[in-house]
């Protein structure tokens, strides 16, 4: 079983005692420099020159200064930039200032996992890492709850790593709702196998695949819509509270019937291989080679491409007249632009 620890498990004043650095103001960074600085922690969010977010973390009433400068008057340093952006951060304004005692930390093990971040020995290096999106991390601490995270250890130079990370842990209210045991290894292979095969990149392929059917055969892309990608939360939400069972229980039996039947139909064996691949890729370092190889220029020429042909799919053009009919979902109009 795995080791759940919860606030009570967790000493504040480990974390109180010193001065952190977010470095990053987005998603996460946000979520966690403002928990933080409620639950009386001294935070500084260190921001590259001239980022655009200096004036959201000033506005949010936190500390800002340049990454170097953070680096070098704090004790632990949260490391919140986006995985590919991390090691360049880490070498030029990072390393120099990373002297013995402090502690390292970070959200997702991408970069201590495969090789790209190599702190030195006489720092702790830990993870605490949510659950959950930034704005839920940040929306449920406010609302007296948290979202769950996991906490991991890479290197204990002071003896008080865990312990440290675990009053982290809880000052962004994680604590609340448990921290688990892992590791980076385990972290960074589960999440991004996650990702690729069930929660972004096979979900999508399966949504657009099902829209695509339907289409094809003549029937009305809008009702392909609804029936696709519409009701999937629905559905989602059902597992969310009470796992397949409690899915399975409140939908037909017409529904159940072809879950059980038709199920494994679409996820089959075949496919089921195709996730031990991707799997292996992620483990033998296959995939991390490839990102960061694609990020080796800011052009990303692959990867915008990709995200230039997915925007123009056919199911996004029918999702958006629709969404537009119901404005209670709050429907986003331009994302990323």
């Amino acid at each position: 079983m795995a080791k759940i620890f919860y606030d009570k498990d967790a000493d504040l004043s480990r974390i109180k005692g010193k001065k952190v650095a977010i470095v990053g103001y987005g998603s996460q960074g946000h979520a966690h420099a403002l928990n933080l600085k409620e639950s009386g922690v001294d935070v500084t969010v260190a921001l590259q020159p001239g980022s655009k977010s200096r004036a959201k973390a000033e506005a949010a009433g936190l500390k800002v200064a340049d990454v170097a400068s953070a680096a070098r008057d704090c004790d632990v340093i949260m490391i919140l930039a986006p995985d590919t952006a991390q090691p360049a951060i880490y070498r030029e304004s990072i390393a120099p200032h990373l002297t013995e005692g402090k502690t390292l930390m970070f959200a997702h093990g991408f970069n201590i996992r495969y090789g790209t971040i190599d702190p030195p020995k006489g720092v702790d290096v830990t993870m605490v890492a949510p659950k959950g999106p930034g704005h839920r991390v940040r929306e449920t601490y406010q609302e007296g709850g948290g979202v769950p995270a996991l906490v991991a250890v890479y290197r204990d130079a002071s003896g008080n790593a865990l312990a440290n990370a675990l009053a982290y842990a809880s000052a962004i209210g994680a604590g609340r709702a448990g921290v688990l045991e892992t590791s980076f290894q385990e972290e960074t292979e589960t999440d991004l196998f996650g990702e690729q095969a069930v929660l972004c990149g096979g979900v999508s392929a399966l949504v657009k695949a099902g829209f695509e059917t339907l289409v094809e055969a003549g029937y009305q892309p809008e009702v392909a819509y609804f029936e696709c990608l519409h009701e999937l939360k629905l559905i989602v939400d059902l597992m969310y509270r009470g796992g397949l069972r409690y899915m399975r229980h409140s939908i037909s039996d017409t529904a159940e019937y072809g879950d059980y039947v038709s199920g494994p139909r679409v996820v089959s064996p075949a496919v089921k291989q195709e996730m031990h691949n991707i799997l292996d890729e992620i483990r033998d370092g296959s995939f991390a080679k490839r990102w960061i190889k694609e990020n080796e220029t800011s052009a990303r020429p692959q990867f915008q491409a990709m995200r230039t042909r997915e925007h123009d799919h056919p199911i996004e053009q029918v999702g958006a007249k629709l969404r537009e009919m119901m404005p209670f979902l709050d429907p986003v109009r331009d994302p990323g632009e």
